[in-house]
């Protein structure tokens, strides 16, 4: 179990969250796949409505407005100084598009689009440090930029979090880099796919069981990949009643133990 309880540092992923066009609609469906419960009066607190694993915040799930044309889970990074990071983001190429704001006495938060059009948040925690549980069956494990046009992508996170690249050399034939903190510690990878339609952060939850949770997502209206293995574990890509893609893996079970005093074990 992976307990998240302090602001985490700068450039981590530490929150996700999605906007859809019907929210009991997707209430329903990831409830029914991750055994998620929902924070009463939530929706009023201007995070959506929170996701629950055992009483801790795990994601927030929203009522898009009739404007949103792109649904899916933003990732955000945890962020100091959410006003400066914006700064940079727009100074390395990339766009804000939402300025940042407080968001009530829960952080101060913006959305931006990377140059490749990878859209992401930025969060300052305040009272709402982000996910409160991870790296565990239902909950938040991985976040990956896959693009078409890597080199600009890790041109520009470098810049923007001071990020280190290293080259994953457990898969030598794919074009996938990892991203680390100034403490070396990896928040997640760059993976240049030339086929991709396009850039986007993908989100992985761990599980507990793929196979059975494709099951309950097709059962719940969604749809599935046939699960696979990979050397980090068996995964599949689902797509939930809106066409959002997200995937799930359950790892083995040597890398499901956290490092000790671990918070965020990417």
């Amino acid at each position: 179990m992976s307990l998240v309880t302090t602001i985490q540092p700068d450039g981590t992923p530490t929150w996700i969250d999605l906007r859809v066009p019907d929210l009991e609609r997707a209430l329903e469906f990831y409830g029914a796949l991750f055994g998620w419960e929902y924070a009463p009066d939530s929706a009023k607190t201007g995070l959506g409505t929170v996701c629950l694993l055992r009483g801790r915040p795990v994601a927030a799930i929203a009522q898009a407005s009739p404007a949103t044309t792109d649904p899916g889970w933003t990732m955000y990074f945890a962020t100091a100084d959410c006003d400066g990071i914006a700064k940079r983001v727009a100074d390395a190429g990339g766009s804000v598009l939402t300025a940042p704001a407080d968001i009530g006495e829960h952080g101060r938060a913006a959305l931006a689009e990377d140059p490749v059009g990878a859209r992401f948040g930025l969060w300052e925690a305040r009272a709402h440090v982000g996910c409160e549980v991870v790296n565990e069956p239902d909950s938040l494990v991985r976040n990956d930029l896959v693009t078409p046009d890597p080199e600009p992508a890790r041109a520009f996170y470098t810049a923007v979090f001071d990020y280190t690249l290293d080259l994953n050399e457990t898969l030598p034939d794919l074009d996938f880099t990892f991203l680390r903190r100034r403490d070396g510690h990896e928040i997640g990878g760059i993976f240049g796919f030339p086929v991709a339609p396009r850039s986007v952060w993908a989100t992985t939850f761990e599980v507990a069981d793929t196979d059975a949770v494709v099951r309950r997502a097709v059962a719940a209206g969604g749809t599935a990949d046939a699960p696979e293995d990979t050397p980090y574990g068996r995964s599949a890509t689902l797509t939930d009643p809106f066409g959002v893609e997200f995937s799930v893996i359950t790892r083995p079970a040597q890398d499901r133990q956290p490092p000790p005093a671990a918070a965020y074990d990417r």
